[in-house]
């Protein structure tokens, strides 16, 4: 069963079932395409499948889809070149969007209007930092149209709880409404993973890995020894903060505040001090690092990076004077990565557990800031600071979702490794010099990216690793699992490592894993073609790529440098 906690996300503010009539109405729904998890990755496959003329069930274990863009509120991470290139053409429409959306509906300045590359929020950490409900808007309008024709079943507050196997291949999903109980049985020839945890993946008994794997199994220079499977990067409960000078807003004291704000990480290399400060291990150098903070400032705080404005999601400055109050942030810091334990691979009791724990370290955060945090006037804390349950769509204002950064990962066709992407391991494997030296050209190439490998403290005691990476490709291979036939992987949960994954995990990159493994399933069925087909016979591997292509998906990257 769903743990009580868990449930909680699935159940705050929840929509209602969105699906053709003729689907709706029975037990059973068979389409082309079965994607479980609405995902930014789910998402951007539904989109691809239906584009190309299939019909497509799509669940949501939340009332939101999106994913980390909307139910688990964290503003899009994105490389230097993304105005230009380096994402596919539906990503960059998703962006325009977004942008058209603020215009469209909201009061802003004139100068914020006429500003091309708008960034709503003002964020330092993104060019298009905003709001999670416009990101829903923007998402659930690009699959309206899908749903009106009757091509599209959208199942929002559903979760994966079975599925009939028959040798290689997936014939059935069973999912559960969060908010009833009943249960649907979704078939089809092909099936996408795009949930959050890789839950397809044991219900299917698709061979996977989790955590840690050994240098013995991957070569890579940062890797440990001997695997640890349980050796999970941190998470993170995020939530939004405003601020209200003058009023105070301070929360009940949580209950584990005294144990948070004596808390000093025991880490590998060592933490900078206690977990709740200013100060933390720098991800590139781990030296401790000075952070600033003060929600009434719109620049740095005495040189030092100001967190509000790191990912903050509205600038009351883009508005005309009197329409916002004042702004809002995101908070997705150093101070409440939570990694005490793993939001799966336990028991249900003991991934609960740790799910609420990672709340009740934001909660502990927010009474902090508002109660003890050292000011830069030499006071302490800001009581005007104050949860945004509007902004996140919940009522205790917190995500909906814990941010995941680690999934479970298929064993894939291809898995890319630090040798493959990791520019001193390319250095030192090529020869070549930093000036020189680009990433592991994929002849499968399905994709592009670009991202430091950027790995938040693990629950096995690792502290960042945080190296540079080369701008990559995403191979199709590693969406393609070495047995199972039908399935395929659409986000996080693709044939990467967990070194790797620091990399493959951020906004367009999800996107581009998710609308290629869309494009593929909805191209077998029209080809009835396996995906290891499409891979592995040069022909087809161009005609797909071909296709890709005529879609909008980029497959090469310019030459650029290094992050």
């Amino acid at each position: 069963m769903l743990t009580c906690t868990r449930r909680r996300f699935a159940q705050t503010f929840s929509t209602l079932l969105v699906a053709p009539a003729a689907w709706a109405a029975g037990r059973e729904i068979a389409a082309d395409v079965v994607i479980i998890g609405g995902s930014t990755g789910g998402v951007a496959a539904a989109l691809a499948a239906l584009r190309m003329g299939r019909r497509v069930v799509l669940t949501e274990e939340t009332a939101w889809i999106g994913g980390q863009l909307t139910s688990q509120g964290v503003p899009p991470d994105e490389h230097p070149w993304i105005e230009n290139f380096g994402c596919t053409r539906a990503y960059r429409a998703y962006r325009e969007a977004v942008r058209q959306h603020y215009r469209d509906h909201f009061p802003l300045t004139t100068a914020a209007r006429a500003n091309r590359q708008l960034n709503p929020g003002g964020g330092s950490v993104s060019r298009i930092s905003h709001e999670p409900k416009v990101s829903l808007a923007v998402l659930e309008a690009m699959l309206a149209p899908y749903v009106t024709a009757g091509r599209l079943a959208l199942l929002t507050s559903h979760r994966p709880v079975g599925a009939d196997i028959q040798g290689d291949r997936v014939r059935a999903v069973t999912v559960e409404s969060t908010l009833t109980g009943r249960r649907r049985t979704l078939s089809g020839p092909y099936f996408i993973d795009a949930s959050e945890y890789g839950d397809l993946l044991p219900l299917t008994r698709t061979e996977y890995v989790t955590g840690f794997e050994s240098r013995k199994e991957t070569g890579e220079m940062h890797a440990p020894e001997t695997a640890q499977p349980q050796n999970h990067q941190s998470f993170t409960v995020c939530f939004a903060m405003g601020y209200d000078a003058g009023r105070d807003h301070t929360i009940e004291k949580p209950e584990k505040y005294a144990f948070w704000r004596d808390y000093v990480p025991e880490m590998t290399p060592k933490w900078s001090g206690k977990l709740l400060d200013w100060s933390y291990s720098s991800p590139a150098t781990l030296e401790p690092r000075k952070l600033g903070f003060d929600p009434t400032a719109d620049a740095s705080v005495g040189g030092l990076l100001n967190l509000w404005i790191y990912r903050r999601i509205v600038r009351a400055e883009n508005y005309e004077p009197g329409f916002a109050k004042g702004g809002v942030t995101l908070v997705n810091w150093p101070q409440n990565d939570y990694w005490l334990g793993n939001l799966y691979g336990g028991t249900p009791a003991e991934d609960a557990l740790h799910l609420e724990g990672g709340r009740e370290l934001s909660r502990c955060l927010l009474y902090w800031m508002q109660t003890e945090a050292p000011r830069a006037d030499g006071g302490a804390g800001w009581p005007g600071l104050h949860l945004c349950p509007e902004i996140m769509g919940t009522e205790d204002g917190l995500a909906m979702y814990p941010y995941v950064r680690e999934s479970r990962r298929i064993l894939a066709e291809v898995t890319v490794t630090e040798e493959h992407v990791g520019t001193e391991a390319r250095m030192k494997a090529t020869g070549l010099a930093r000036d020189e030296v680009t990433a592991k050209r994929f002849d499968d190439t399905v994709g592009v990216g670009s991202y430091r490998i950027d790995l938040h403290p693990s629950s096995g005691g690792d502290n960042y690793i945080d190296v540079s990476s080369l701008p990559f490709q995403v191979p199709l291979g590693a969406v393609i699992p070495r047995r199972v036939e039908n399935l395929l992987a659409a986000c996080k949960n693709l044939g990467v490592t967990h070194i790797t994954n620091g990399c493959y995990r951020l906004h367009p990159v999800e996107w581009n894993i998710g609308e290629s493994a869309g494009a593929l399933a909805a191209h077998c069925v029209e080809r009835k073609l396996t995906p290891k087909q499409v891979r592995n016979g040069e022909k087809l591997l161009r005609e797909f790529q071909a296709s890709l292509t005529a879609q909008g998906v980029e497959l090469e990257w310019p030459r650029v440098r290094p992050r």
